[in-house]
């Protein structure tokens, strides 16, 4: 079992994959966005690819809690995601906010140089997306 997380923005989505025991989470990839459909079946390959049996993606929740128009726009993946994979995948929705600042203070305090940050700044938000999920999902059992 391996999960796989996904941060999605408008122009990339970061991805990170868990290690073979679930236990932590670490940067895979950043892909260019090309579309709805597009993206999903990018994403399915990666699934395919790695024996993913759940995906977890980062909601960007308005800071009030509320659902705004860019946590619409990434359920709007999810739907095509859900067509493109169906029940393959068990789907999990992660609060992701903050998770960009967050991600820019980890890759600061590892002295990451400006061009190189924003090369991987998408994929360890990802990571941080699919960690929180990871954290949780063990403190429930």
């Amino acid at each position: 079992m391996r999960a796989l997380g996904l941060d999605v923005g408008s122009k990339t989505i970061g991805v990170a994959l868990t290690d073979e025991a679930n236990v932590a989470a670490h940067p895979l990839t950043v892909l260019e966005r090309v579309g709805n459909s597009g993206d999903s079946a990018r994403v399915a390959a990666l699934v395919s690819a790695h024996g993913v049996t759940d995906v977890v993606i980062g909601i960007p929740f308005e800071l009030s809690g509320r659902v705004g128009h860019r946590a619409r726009r990434v359920r709007e993946l999810l739907t095509a995601l859900r067509a493109a994979l169906g029940d393959a995948v068990t789907y999990h929705e992660q609060d992701e906010r903050f998770t960009t600042a967050e991600a820019e203070r980890v890759l600061l305090a590892a002295d990451v140089s400006r061009a190189k940050r924003r090369k991987v700044i998408d994929q360890q938000a990802a990571t941080l997306i699919l960690q929180a999920w990871l954290d949780g999902s063990r403190r429930s059992k």
